[in-house]
């Protein structure tokens, strides 16, 4: 039991390991499941058998995508001086947008995401990775009294989530990503800053 466990999670990961550099080099509309199964080394009813659907994987790629980010801004935020709760929700900020440079996130994430998973289930995924590491960077702000405390958090938290959503979209969609990332930071950090107590 355990083995065929093993193995099953082992096709499964070839098939999200394989989609995802395709869907990285062309996106996702460019590339079949026929495709996709022969890079991984699979059959048609292994992943048939692991996803209901090419949009199902494609689900799989994408929160596989926002895990990786997600933790990039924990490690960042817990690398600042735990006594400057605001410089960790900048560093997490800064690692986030900087994420919005990389082309394979640029295509996954930002491109093609909300319109395979449709705008909602996008937005939901988005909290749901995003969400509670922005609410625990306002809390750990408040707590230690560098940022206000007289908002509710989880209303802050979800504009400061659909500033950054915004944010990705412009970098995504610019000529030149990195130049766009230099011009919204500044912007972010600013709201940011409108936060700080006193």
């Amino acid at each position: 039991m355990a083995k065929q466990a093993e193995r099953s999670e082992s096709t499964r990961a070839g098939l999200v390991a394989a989609a995802r550099e395709l869907f990285a080099e062309r996106g996702y509309a460019a590339v079949g499941t026929p495709e996709i199964v022969d890079r991984a080394g699979s059959s048609r009813g292994a992943m048939y058998h692991q996803f209901k659907d090419k949009q199902d994987l494609f689900r799989a790629v994408y929160e596989q995508v926002q895990q990786e980010i997600m933790a990039q801004i924990g490690e960042s935020m817990a690398e600042v001086d735990r006594t400057d709760p605001a410089a960790a929700l900048k560093s997490g900020l800064h690692t986030f947008l900087l994420s919005c440079t990389d082309p394979e996130r640029i295509r996954i994430s930002l491109i093609d995401a909300p319109a395979v998973l449709g705008w909602q289930e996008w937005r939901a995924l988005d909290e749901q990775y995003g969400l509670g590491l922005v609410i625990a960077g306002l809390e750990q702000g408040i707590g230690t009294g560098v940022l206000r405390s007289d908002l509710a958090i989880r209303p802050v938290a979800l504009m400061i989530l659909s500033a950054l959503g915004e944010a990705a979209l412009f970098i995504a969609g610019a000529a030149d990503p990195e130049t766009a990332r230099a011009e919204t930071e500044p912007a972010i950090f600013a709201l940011l800053d409108g936060l700080r107590a006193g």
